[in-house]
């Protein structure tokens, strides 16, 4: 399918913290958004964020993104969509209160987009996660994009609600990956409009979404609050425990990326800067603010083991995107929550 350099797009799920950079990243491009929100209560601050842009961002209200024909109205006249919408939290009790919408959700647009749709979108960018790239299992190892994670799914149907929260979460996000694909294979013969799949790690930076208190911040970033600026971690983990990252920004620019990029169509694409472990985030902001805690003084970077890596070369040669680094992103973060007043 060719680029989509113009337009209108949909991103639905419109209010969270990668969506809004999402959003941004579109409308500095020069394109038009039409937002999806799940309630009225959320069109004002989307509406304040963006108002520089006028009329180039509209917002819709979509109550239930898993019901049949939730996007019917939403997708009609776009010229592509960023489905951002998926619930990412560590609270569930039951599994399906993660799979049923991702997936549905997930189902749900892509079929309004065929029968409302095809003769207008040229591209449908999926916001996945690495979660469906990693095998969970311990095991330090360097993924890519021909990498599933089939162990997440089968905790879950073995475990059942007894599946931990961060299994169901990397279940949903994996099933409703495998769904996309599988609707593409289906339909292939009838779709005018081609899938990109963007697969990021752990999500951190500045924030854009509504949010009044570090408590009240998304999943992600509560994270790093709590581990950098709160030092709520032992000097164990923190010298032990970690992943790997991206910027927001940089995700929101990547969907972006994945419009413009002919090459980008019909691939699955991970999305990644560095590997770390949380020390290096401790080290990066108490060498900005001595006062922010120290951490493991013992950790060397230079030495240290990363339980996660990822194979970030396709994403450099199709999207032609260059990573913020742990510094840039803690040096950008920290200026903002002090500008809020949420570090002394």
């Amino acid at each position: 399918m060719p680029a989509v350099t113009q337009g209108k797009v949909l991103v639905s799920g419109a209010n969270g913290y990668i969506a809004l950079w999402v959003v941004q990243s579109l409308l500095d491009h020069g394109f038009s958004v039409r937002g999806t929100v799940r309630s009225e209560s959320k069109v004002a601050h989307l509406k304040e964020t963006f108002k520089d842009h006028g009329d180039k961002l509209e917002v819709v209200v979509v109550p239930d993104i898993t019901k049949e024909g939730a996007f019917d109205e939403a997708v009609k006249g776009v010229d592509a969509i960023a489905h951002t919408a998926s619930p990412f939290h560590f609270n569930a009790k039951d599994p399906q209160e993660l799979i049923t919408p991702a997936v549905a959700g997930t189902g749900s647009i892509l079929q309004s987009a065929l029968l409302h749709a095809n003769d207008t979108v040229k591209r449908i960018v999926l916001t996945a996660s690495c979660a469906t790239v990693l095998t969970p299992d311990g095991v330090a190892r360097t993924y890519s994009e021909a990498d599933w994670n089939e162990y997440s799914i089968k905790q879950v149907e073995t475990k059942g609600s007894a599946a931990s929260p961060a299994e169901a979460y990397r279940a949903s996000k994996t099933l409703a990956e495998r769904a996309a694909w599988k609707f593409f294979e289906i339909n292939k013969e009838k779709l005018h409009f081609d899938l990109a799949v963007l697969n990021p790690p752990f999500v951190f930076g500045p924030v854009l979404h509504e949010v009044g208190s570090p408590d009240a911040l998304n999943t992600s970033m509560q994270d790093w609050y709590d581990t950098v600026v709160r030092g709520v971690r032992s000097n164990e983990q923190l010298a032990t425990v970690g992943s790997s990252f991206i910027d927001v920004r940089d995700v929101g620019l990547a969907h972006t990326l994945a419009l413009e990029k002919e090459a980008a169509g019909g691939e699955r694409i991970i999305i990644a800067s560095e590997a770390y472990n949380w020390q290096d985030w401790v080290n990066a902001a108490h060498a900005i603010d001595p006062s922010l805690p120290a951490g493991n003084t013992s950790y060397d970077s230079a030495t240290a083991a990363f339980p996660v890596k990822y194979d970030t070369s396709k994403s450099e040669r199709t999207l032609g995107i260059k990573y913020r680094t742990i510094k840039e992103s803690t040096a950008d973060t920290l200026n903002q929550f002090r500008e809020k007043g949420w570090i002394a």
